[in-house]
């Protein structure tokens, strides 16, 4: 992918977030790995307002071109995350409503459906509150994210990490959808859980579901 694919594709990434109501003004932020760093959103642009050009290419050390626009907030918790993640090369951090409802309960989703396993995990958990931008908050969620796909933000949101961008996009929607379904689950009583062997058959499962390319 070049350069300005990749600016592209965050700019419509961005507008999709905020146009399925996984996102709101200028809160948020996206990221993919590219080069010697990173590609990320720009600090307080709203989706209507982005263009490619204002993406910010962060290098490993945290430097960005002179006359670039400032990268997101949060530029530290992305790097993280690709520091110790050699399967991530997209992240999707956004504050989606029953997310964000969850996570300033901090409060995790549980096993309640099979579909929370796309989490990487059998449920989704929360990372320690650290006010954002800050390296404590980076720290949290990189070690909260360890061996999953996504995790909730204590006072926060949600942050979803893939291998490409539309998977990472995915999750995030799919995390939305489980956190939704198992807020409502409080009005008729609470949930009923999927136990841990049933759970991890499920896990196991989605190591092989959808299309694979044939052996060559």
């Amino acid at each position: 992918m070049t350069e300005d694919e990749a600016r592209k594709l965050l700019t419509d990434a961005m507008r999709t977030l905020d146009a399925r109501g996984l996102n709101r003004g200028t809160s948020g932020n996206i990221s993919m790995r590219f080069g010697s760093g990173m590609l990320v959103t720009p600090s307080g642009v709203t989706p209507d307002r982005l263009t490619p050009d204002l993406m910010v290419f962060v290098d490993r050390d945290g430097s960005v071109a002179e006359g670039a626009a400032r990268p997101s907030s949060e530029w530290r918790m992305h790097m993280g995350v690709y520091n110790r993640r050699t399967d991530a090369n997209a992240i999707v951090h956004c504050h989606a409503r029953y997310s964000t409802i969850l996570a300033c309960a901090h409060r995790e989703i549980p096993p309640l459906h099979y579909m929370v396993a796309v989490s990487g995990g059998a449920s989704v958990p929360v990372a320690p509150y650290a006010t954002f931008g800050s390296e404590e908050l980076a720290a949290g969620v990189v070690e909260t994210l360890e061996g999953r796909y996504a995790c909730l933000m204590a006072n926060h949101g949600l942050i979803t990490l893939a291998p490409a961008l539309p998977l990472a996009m995915a999750i995030a929607e799919e995390i939305e959808e489980q956190a939704a379904v198992y807020c409502g689950t409080f009005a008729v009583g609470g949930p009923k859980l999927l136990d841990e062997a049933e759970m991890e058959r499920i896990i196991g499962a989605f190591r092989q579901y959808g299309q694979k390319k044939a052996d060559s």
